[in-house]
């Protein structure tokens, strides 16, 4: 059996087991290690799994993967996100389409505060989701904003996917946090685009704060609920500055976002046992998740490697097919579209990775900015039928009165303002690359 044969047998046999309903790690760690016992035999097939779990182990970034986890946690536990809705609903309230706009960029300040999509998804629709039905806002289009914001939570730092990707593709976590922050930036500011459009054309669908509501708010309230907006601010920057100024490595710069948010919460006086209990629980289950999915893609990974698939990919699409680069990377992207139907983030960073890294490699695209594409084609796949996650969760924590339906019809103008965001990053990668660019050098 020639090598290219056996990878792809290689690759048929992980989707079937995928698709059987097993674990991500445990359909793509089985098939690396029978693979490599059947290529290599005894000699060297059975330590390949173990090979894989020692460079994990050594791997000192690691440890922040569940700092930010923890860091999320507590954030979510202890309900800070209600101050600063609340801040948002005051300011923005007499805006058409005022809630809405604030939603969003409640969701920018969780994603800096958490890196989290469910996180912020779940602020987002206990939050923002009743009160703006209570108003009378339109629920197919706020449920499609709060998917939308809440998706940012991987783009915007400190995000725990690009730290995963980081890890895979061997690229500074640094470089692709500053360069998600301007992309994120981005596409926040098209959804409030976008929202200030329709209701400008539609205020039906917004309905404004009355003049009695907002006589009932002094000018004392508003000032002290901007106090609100500190929090986020002083976690962001106390664990982004020292690290990207070079005063602390980015273990230790976790760390500090991690303490921060934790006295943040005690200081509030939200600070239990049980949501101690339940921080520590949440932040267990994640790491280790995410732990075991790295060890199954580094397994699976070495396999790929010894068999030359990646070279013999790269001459499939530019010598037989006669692509161009960017036409390959085009293809690309569609394939992580096409994925993200049926699989979450990580497991489509594991599956592809071992194919697509090396090949953007070859190509000679930066492997920073195409961080920042995967990013982007992992937010659209939370929120893509028939299988994005977010889709299913925001079901759960709607009210009755909101259908899966209505959620799928919400996701459509997010789907594009998505895909339009990430057209833009590929004609101009300069958005993405100019920030790492200037601060640690070309």
């Amino acid at each position: 059996m020639s090598y290219e044969l056996i990878a792809i047998s290689m690759f048929l046999g992980m989707m079937g087991l995928l698709m059987t309903g097993q674990r991500v790690f445990a359909g793509i760690g089985f098939i690396a290690v029978i693979a490599a016992i059947a290529l290599w035999g005894d000699r060297g097939g059975h330590d390949l799994a173990f090979t894989s779990a020692i460079k994990l182990m050594n791997w000192f970034p690691m440890l922040t993967l569940p700092m930010f986890v923890w860091m999320g946690f507590v954030m979510s536990e202890t309900r800070m996100a209600d101050d600063l809705y609340r801040m948002f609903h005051v300011w923005f309230g007499p805006v058409p389409g005022g809630l809405a706009v604030g939603t969003i960029l409640l969701m920018v300040l969780v994603s800096a505060m958490n890196g989290l999509s469910v996180a912020g998804l779940a602020i987002g629709a206990t939050i923002a989701l009743p009160e703006m039905l209570r108003r009378g806002y339109d629920k197919v289009m706020v449920t499609g904003i709060i998917q939308g914001g809440s998706s940012l939570g991987i783009l915007v730092p400190p995000s725990i996917v690009l730290v995963l990707y980081a890890m895979i593709a061997r690229q500074p976590v640094g470089h692709l946090w500053l360069a998600g922050v301007f992309p994120g930036l981005l596409m926040a500011g098209l959804f409030i685009v976008y929202v200030l459009i329709r209701c400008g054309l539609n205020p039906r669908l917004a309905p404004r704060l009355s003049a009695g509501e907002l006589a009932q708010i002094t000018w004392g309230e508003r000032l002290r609920l901007l106090r609100a907006g500190i929090t986020p601010l002083v976690i962001f920057g106390a664990m982004m500055g020292p690290f990207v100024t070079g005063y602390v490595s980015l273990v230790e710069s976790s760390v500090i976002g991690a303490v921060i948010a934790s006295l943040v919460a005690v200081a509030k006086g939200r600070w239990t046992r049980t949501i101690w209990e339940t921080c520590l629980r949440g932040t267990l289950n994640v790491t280790c998740m995410f732990m075991w999915i790295l060890l199954a893609a580094l397994a699976f990974g070495a396999v790929f490697d010894g068999l030359g698939a990646v070279r013999a990919i790269e001459a499939f699409f530019l010598e037989d097919l006669g692509l161009t680069r960017w036409q390959v990377i085009i293809l690309m992207q569609v394939s992580f579209l096409l994925l993200g139907m049926f699989l979450d983030d990580t497991a489509m960073l594991v599956i592809v990775a071992p194919l697509y890294i090396p090949l953007v490699r070859a190509l000679e695209f930066d492997l920073i900015w195409y961080g920042i594409l995967y990013t982007i084609t992992c937010q659209i796949a939370y929120i893509t039928p028939p299988f994005g996650y977010n889709l299913f969760l925001m079901r759960a924590l709607a009210p009755d009165h909101v259908t899966l339906g209505d959620i799928y019809r919400s996701i459509v103008p997010i789907v594009g303002i998505m895909i339009l965001t990430l057209a833009i990053i590929m004609a101009f990668p300069q958005i993405a690359l100019w920030l790492p660019g200037q601060v640690y050098g070309q």
